[in-house]
């Protein structure tokens, strides 16, 4: 408890430090930017006095100091408009633009929306007036702090994902563990249930009875199995698909209910792909589970395996209350279930085991509101 509550703290130390240093950035950039802009207007202004000068100017060296003063300007783009509203002079500006009167009234809002224009006096009367834009750095400046924001958000949501994957990577770890000790407690009981079967036999116990208790003993052994697999990868192998489908189909009918009407369509031949019998009899078995709590216990349930290509398909068809499309994808993720109890791992766990471990596919085929769905597995055929 000390440790979580020492570890939030450290957290929320590190965010508002974070905020504050990021808040400090950003106010320095703004004044950063204030005081260039202010520059420019001196700038500007200084070049409005020169042009002044300029006018009321008898003598060559003055000529030449302000000609000088007026060659500076280099970069912000500039008009200088008469009080009848005819362009005198423009600079940093493109030719094309103060041909057109209409664009150069555009620059002239333009202008007059990034800076105050600047009067220029001739005999104490307003001669001209420059209206002058921001210059090239001082745009590139404007969207800096955009940018810098940007990467920190950028930065924020590496860090979140990679906080995300690592909780999500000892949630895994603590599944694995708990799993794999499930497996290991299971083995205990079943190992003495072995041997009271062997008693039971010595006893002349009908053997029909003994068949069914050996029957939940081979399921629980693999159910075992299937538990002990979990965080590791399982060992693939050469293996009929119709064979254990039916066998997988056989044993769940078995144990249902009478009231569903169970249906297998399968080829007669043999096809192979790379399996492990245990983790896909376990997915046959969400998906049938799955299927039967759709149908209330009460329906038809269909199961088929197709041939196509390079792939082999087994699908699994309730008559249940079926799913709307915006459920299609959610269904496969963890914990999510529309039933009252249960984890909803059934599905996730099926996704994993096909797409992860047998590098296959698992979809909704298709499904009708009230009228049914079809899930379908897509693995590749080996010769």
């Amino acid at each position: 408890m000390s440790y979580t509550m020492n570890r939030n703290i450290l957290r929320w130390i590190i965010i508002s430090s974070s905020f504050i240093i990021i808040s400090l950035i950003l106010w320095n950039t703004y004044i950063f930017f204030q005081n260039f802009k202010a520059e420019e207007r001196i700038k500007m202004q200084n070049w409005s006095f020169a042009q002044s000068e300029l006018l009321k100017s008898d003598t060559d060296e003055n000529v030449d100091l302000t000609l000088k003063i007026l060659g500076s300007n280099n970069t912000t783009p500039m008009l200088a408009i008469y009080k009848d509203g005819s362009l005198g002079t423009y600079n940093n500006i493109d030719k094309k633009q103060v041909e057109d009167s209409v664009k150069v009234n555009n620059l002239i809002e333009k202008f007059k929306s990034e800076n105050n224009p600047i009067d220029v006096y001739f005999d104490k009367e307003i001669y001209y007036t420059i209206y002058y834009g921001n210059s090239p750095l001082i745009n590139k400046l404007k969207y800096y702090p955009l940018a810098l924001l940007l990467i920190i958000v950028l930065f924020a949501a590496v860090v979140y994902f990679f906080y995300r994957s690592t909780k999500t990577a000892e949630q895994n770890k603590l599944w694995t563990g708990m799993a794999k000790e499930t497996a290991h407690q299971i083995g205990t009981p079943l190992s003495s249930l072995v041997g009271w079967t062997e008693i039971l036999r010595s006893e002349d116990v009908n053997p029909s009875y003994l068949l069914e208790i050996e029957k939940d003993i081979s399921r629980l052994q693999t159910i075992t199995e299937r538990f002990s697999k979990i965080g590791s990868v399982p060992t693939l192998k050469k293996a009929d698909i119709v064979q254990e489908t039916v066998d997988s189909y056989e044993y769940l009918k078995a144990r249902s209910s009478d009231l569903i009407n169970f249906e297998i369509h399968a080829p007669e031949h043999p096809i192979y792909v790379a399996l492990n019998p245990q983790l896909y009899s376990w997915t046959i078995e969400n998906l049938v589970k799955n299927a039967i709590d759709a149908m209330r216990g009460k329906g038809d349930l269909k199961v088929t395996v197709s041939e196509h290509d390079k792939h082999v398909k087994i699908t699994v068809t309730d008559s249940g209350k079926g799913l709307p499309k915006s459920l299609y994808s959610k269904i496969f993720e963890p914990g999510f279930t529309s039933k009252k109890r249960g984890w909803g791992l059934g599905l996730s766990l099926a996704k994993r085991i096909v797409e992860d471990y047998h590098d296959g596919k698992i979809k909704v085929l298709h499904s009708e509101i009230n009228k049914g769905t079809t899930m379908e597995i897509s693995l590749k055929l080996i010769a």
